[in-house]
């Protein structure tokens, strides 16, 4: 982000999608550094968007910065869904990469179903 936002700043456009975990949402326990890792890039990620949502403009626009935050376990059972949630969130980023998403910017955005620290992977 330091090397890359100054450039979409002087452009007038650019956009940082982070990815997290659904663990910065929804915190488990006995993983303290993973989740305060999560935690921590959604702070820096909307810091960064703060620091950057004056630039450029509506029609050019802006520059923006989002996270991200998937949570699945890869099983057989549901690799269709791991498959679809893939796609999901391939779509994700492609629409906040998109001018239109403008004024999304801090966004942290949780992809995931019913979460259950049960199914969530260490």
């Amino acid at each position: 982000m330091k090397a890359a936002l100054p450039g979409m700043a002087a452009r007038g456009y650019g956009r940082e999608v982070n990815i997290s975990s659904v663990h910065a949402l929804v915190a488990s326990a006995n993983k303290a550094p993973y989740v305060a890792a999560k935690f921590g890039l959604i702070g820096l990620s909307r810091v960064a968007a703060l620091e950057y949502a004056s630039a450029g403009t509506r029609e050019q626009g802006g520059a923006t910065v989002n996270c991200i935050g998937p949570g699945w376990t890869e099983t057989a059972i549901i690799e269709p869904q791991i498959v679809a949630r893939a796609a999901e969130i391939g779509q994700l980023t492609a629409w906040l990469c998109h001018p239109i998403a403008h004024n999304i910017t801090g966004a942290a955005i949780p992809l995931e179903v019913g979460m259950d620290e049960s199914v969530v992977p260490d």
